[in-house]
């Protein structure tokens, strides 16, 4: 069994088949986010932070599926690189630093209250993820466009310059720039 095929397994068990969510299910969108991070070109720890990257809960979706003084469960399942990245984003604290990410280059970690700043490489890593992650949330929930198109429009092209080329451009198709 290779390790997606065992984070896969792990998810199901820990009900995410079972958990409503734009698209279907959690479990359904977990494994689209890490299919599109695919496609895009990311690296296979972006693919497996995707397709975990709720697991913990997030600033948008207050659902946990490991408690996080539990991480080293999901490490052993993807790796150090991904399960930082899962923590991450689940950390973020999306008011406090979606908007000023490109310039400040900091995210409010929501868990520690507590301000971190990412190498470049993981800030790219979470701002692709953070991009993919609503551009399937927006293609399940048509409506999501109409109410949050023009903000979702202005915070990508702001994060144009710390995201990956591909990422941006798949944005621009998915919300019609």
């Amino acid at each position: 069994m290779s390790t997606d095929d065992g984070v896969r397994v792990w998810l199901r068990r820990h009900g995410a088949e079972q958990i409503a969510h734009p698209g279907g299910n959690l479990y359904a969108h977990l494994c689209r986010v890490s299919e599109r991070l695919a496609l895009l070109g990311c690296t296979l720890d972006v693919q497996a932070a995707g397709v975990t990257h709720a697991v913990y809960g997030t600033d948008g979706f207050d659902v946990t599926l490991l408690d996080r003084p539990d991480r080293a469960v999901l490490r052993d399942l993807v790796g150090a690189d991904a399960e930082e990245l899962v923590y991450l984003y689940g950390a973020c604290d999306r008011g406090r630093s979606w908007q000023k990410l490109a310039r400040t280059g900091e995210v409010f970690d929501r868990f520690a209250c507590q301000v971190r700043t990412p190498g470049e490489t993981q800030l790219r890593s979470l701002v692709d993820l953070s991009i993919v992650n609503e551009l399937d949330v927006i293609e399940h929930d048509p409506a999501m466009v109409d109410r949050h198109g023009a903000y979702f429009r202005e915070l990508f092209a702001s994060w144009a310059a710390i995201a990956s080329e591909q990422v941006i451009r798949d944005a621009q198709r998915v919300l019609r720039q």
